[in-house]
């Protein structure tokens, strides 16, 4: 099944960082920004490993995640749910999900490991303000508001 369509990869490419959720041994959330990540294929997210201990270290006990993906300036996205592994360069199959990692990161990031997400559901994510007045919002007018918020020329 194609979870992972266009769709998915063109948010995912919009995306400045993408937001992966954990949960520890004891039911803790844990949001971390993930810097470098690919849509691998129909199925898979890869996620580079460069400074993320906990989120490691959760998967290893529970591998249910979620990935979002967000604009911040139309403030629409994707949420991904799926599970995780995480994968070590010693193990088989390393360098396949890592190629397209180390293309984006180029020499500057240490990728120690990648983590392997598997799509089990994609859920649109979008601001409040597009539901509740879905007659007056606009991406237009949400991206020019987040830029003036932002101080970011349009």
């Amino acid at each position: 099944m194609s979870l992972l369509s266009a769709e998915v990869a063109h948010w995912a490419e919009r995306s400045v960082l993408c937001w992966l959720a954990s949960v520890d041994t004891a039911g803790q959330p844990n949001v971390s920004p993930k810097e470098i990540y690919v849509v691998f294929d129909e199925t898979h997210i890869v996620i580079a490993n460069i400074a993320s201990p906990r989120s490691v270290t959760n998967i290893a006990r529970s591998p249910k995640v979620c990935v979002s993906f967000i604009d911040i300036f139309t403030q629409k996205g994707l949420k991904v749910f799926g599970t995780a592994q995480n994968v070590e360069k010693e193990d088989a199959g390393f360098d396949r999900w890592v190629t397209p990692l180390r293309e984006k990161a180029g020499p500057r990031f240490p990728i120690h490991s990648v983590i392997v997400v598997t799509a089990t559901a994609v859920v649109q994510i979008v601001a409040p303000s597009y539901r509740l007045f879905p007659e007056q919002v606009t991406e237009q007018g949400m991206a020019d508001d987040a830029r003036r918020i932002y101080g970011v020329a349009g």
